[in-house]
């Protein structure tokens, strides 16, 4: 594991990023949210950001969210991987935001499970935008249909789109995904739904975020630049 200032170091170096691409695009550095991609990462690494002023945390599995969340509350969590219906109850209110509702049948599953808690659960909906076989997610065109249809779903507030851009060589060759997307939110959020506002776009990585940032996003999701890279072994899906 890093040491303190190996870690300090690359979450200097994540922050002057993100501010010099708010520069770029004429942005407040307050517009963009960094998630720290915490996935098999232990917490002690976790609560060493936090030190540092991080608070929100980005997690693919639920039942790491259960054990993390349990021994450092004070994290903000993020549900950023993919979510089955069949652990929706474990998940509901035990995270800030929702980011990859991929289907209107989830959104379902989380409006029934969040009226039964009493609750108003926050979630983005998951656009596939390089429209890939192995990525969940509404295709472009489906997208707006499944916000007219979740929008009419209790309980649930549909704050924004989430998106996993191809993974290419040269994060300039995702600019064109980050538009779409933009354009996308501008096109739902001009329908005025009740429970749909689009004031979130939750796009770029490690490999691209500075693109997204110039392109529009709100939150980026970052891991390998903060955290190293990831060993998978032995984690619950």
């Amino acid at each position: 594991m890093m040491n303190t200032f190996e870690l300090k170091k690359r979450y200097e170096t994540v922050q002057e990023n993100i501010l010099k691409a708010c520069q770029r695009a004429n942005r407040d550095r307050g517009s963009v949210c960094l998630i720290a991609v915490s996935k098999t990462k232990p917490v002690e690494m976790m609560q060493t950001f936090y030190e540092l002023g991080q608070r929100d945390f980005g997690e693919n599995h639920v039942q790491e969210i259960l054990a993390k969340s349990a021994v450092f509350p004070e994290a903000t969590y993020h549900m950023i991987g993919h979510l089955q219906t069949n652990k929706v109850r474990q998940v509901v209110g035990k995270v800030a935001l929702i980011h990859s509702v991929d289907s209107v049948h989830l959104a379902q599953a989380i409006s029934k499970e969040s009226v039964k808690k009493g609750i108003v659960s926050r979630i983005l909906l998951e656009i596939n935008a390089g429209n890939e076989e192995s990525k969940y997610g509404f295709a472009f065109e489906e997208a707006m249909d499944a916000a007219r249809e979740i929008a009419l779903l209790p309980n649930l507030k549909t704050e924004g789109l989430m998106c996993v851009a191809p993974n290419v060589a040269d994060p300039e060759e995702n600019r064109t995904v980050f538009r779409k997307m933009r354009q996308l939110s501008v096109d739902i959020g001009q329908q005025n739904w009740d429970n749909i506002s689009m004031n979130v776009l939750s796009m770029g990585m490690t490999n691209d975020y500075e693109v997204a940032i110039e392109e529009g996003a709100t939150h980026v999701r970052i891991g390998t630049a903060l955290f190293g890279h990831r060993d998978y072994g032995g984690i619950q899906k």
